[in-house]
């Protein structure tokens, strides 16, 4: 049954814009002058051309990152100047956010108004970054005797590869590089092919900015050709990498060979969990949010309801009566709530998930299909009932704009239920009763556990997962730490006592 609002994409009028790459401060073309194309996927029309990386390219992007961190002041500056040049770079975000938001509408077919949203809280999180640089520091430790002192450092870790997905281009970049460059790090950024537009419109900003020649360095290519480099080279120190889970194990393999740090920010199956008692209207309007925003094309999204039994019937019907109303269709519509899928490939992969339930024994009570606009790929907001924990599509991250709706009868087998995935990203708990909220946000093992509300945010709080969502945390107090290595001066005073006497 596919209902809803449903918006034809408009022809647009916009020029495709050329994109070179950023390396050491200059804008160049690839070693191998080769180039790649990005259509919208909701127009179908071109937006932008890049000049496309190879190994070699990432090679000079690490070279020149590496001899920033290594001859050049930028490790060295004090934090307040640091601090100084990322809020010039945040003011002139600002400036030019509806530039990026067009851009990160246009190549990932996200509505417009969630980008400007989008870019608005990105500004946020580099102001945000430039207080920790100047709050950064260690610790002393004045109790190990008379003649001892120790202090503990934080020093930038190196040269740290920034790899990004295409469903939030400019957000994830800006929940990493930030706070690396807070740190005193130097970069390498590789946004993907999809979506790389905003982020070269950052490098622009951050040269003007005041960034030194080599801090940033953006290149744009495929995984296998710009990015494996990024993940293998010796002089790289740190990888920050979001995406799938599968990419980020191969990325975990390539960083061991040298051992070097990894944060990880990768997928998940995120379950909320209501009880009779929960404000129904509030978290209907939650469900529906959680399932559509950003096309469910996001590592948080709601994709999982586990409902307790005597309530699923009345809510899983309240839920598809408020889908219907989901405005789908042309992400330039200020109007819209739910744009294009990011490729064609993508969107078979949704519509398998959909099928493969159905086959599994599961009913779709809304949508399931793929929705002909005239141009562009879109799919139908889907909610699929009668969901067992065993299926593919409970278990498994579908990426799209499909909600499962699993039923519980005691608050142990909702959380059994709950932890019955390999992610642990986030979760939700809806209940009037303040212990049972307590008791589940307690056991139910994911990075962030939202209560009577769902993927509110702010840059103070820190994001990451447990389990196969990833390693490490972003945002937060303690986020610029993690661009950091601990150095321990361990300090001697007076006449110390010899370890080798000479005998008579």
């Amino acid at each position: 049954m596919v209902m809803g609002i449903f918006v034809r994409p408009q022809a647009l009028d916009y020029k495709a814009r050329n994109f070179k790459m950023l390396i050491a401060g200059q804008w160049a073309d690839g070693a191998e002058g080769r180039e790649l194309d990005r259509n919208s996927p909701a127009h179908g029309v071109l937006v932008s051309r890049y000049a496309s990386a190879t190994k070699q390219d990432a090679e000079r992007a690490i070279a020149a990152a590496r001899k920033a961190f290594d001859e050049d002041h930028w490790p060295n500056m004090t934090g307040a100047e640091r601090a100084a040049i990322l809020l010039k770079a945040a003011d002139m975000i600002d400036a030019r956010r509806e530039e990026l938001a067009t851009l990160d509408a246009l190549e990932a077919g996200k509505p417009i108004s969630q980008c400007r949203g989008e870019i608005e809280g990105a500004a946020d999180i580099w102001r945000y970054a430039a207080a920790l640089a100047r709050d950064l520091h260690g610790e002393s430790y004045n109790t190990l005797g008379s003649t001892t002192l120790g202090v503990v450092l934080r020093e930038p870790i190196g040269v740290v590869s920034i790899i990004t997905p295409w469903n939030f281009p400019f957000l994830i970049v800006s929940q990493k590089l930030p706070f690396a460059l807070a740190a005193g790090c130097t970069t390498v950024v590789k946004p993907s092919e999809l979506s790389s537009g905003s982020t070269l419109v950052l490098g622009e900003i951050l040269m003007e900015a005041g960034v030194p020649e080599g801090v940033v360095n953006i290149i744009v290519g495929t995984g296998p050709e710009a990015g494996a480099p990024l993940l293998e080279h010796p002089d790289v120190d740190m990888i920050s990498f979001t995406g799938s889970t599968g990419v980020g194990k191969l990325a975990m393999r390539n960083a061991s060979a040298t051992l070097k740090k990894v944060s990880l920010e990768l997928g998940g199956k995120n379950p909320q969990i209501v009880f009779p008692d929960a404000d129904l209207d509030a978290f209907v309007d939650a469900a529906v949010f959680g399932a559509n925003f950003n096309a469910g094309e996001c590592c948080n999204a709601g994709s999982r309801l586990i409902l307790h039994a005597s309530i699923a019937d009345e809510v899983t019907a309240r839920i598809v009566e408020l889908s219907t109303k989901v405005r789908v269709g042309d992400p330039m519509d200020p109007a819209t709530q739910v744009g294009a899928i990011i490729t064609p490939q993508h969107l078979e992969k949704i519509s398998t998930y959909v099928a493969g339930a159905s086959e599994a024994g599961a009913s779709v009570a809304l949508g399931g299909e793929s929705i002909d606009l005239g141009a562009g790929d879109f799919m139908a907001p889907t909610i699929i009932s009668g969901v067992t924990p065993d299926m593919a599509v409970a278990r498994e991250e579908v990426f799209g704009p499909v909600l499962s709706v699993l039923t519980f009868n005691t608050e142990a087998e909702a959380i059994s239920i709950a932890n019955a995935v390999d992610y642990g990203l986030s979760a939700a708990v809806w209940s009037r009763d303040f212990d049972t909220c307590i008791t589940i946000g307690r056991k139910v093992r994911a990075g962030t556990v939202w209560v009577n509300t769902f993927m509110d945010g702010a840059s103070e709080l820190p994001f990451g997962g447990y389990r196969q969502s990833g390693l490490g945390r972003e945002l937060g107090r303690h986020a610029v730490e993690d661009y950091t290595e601990t150095k321990t001066l361990n300090m001697h005073t007076g006449p110390r006592t010899n370890w080798w006497v000479p005998r008579s």
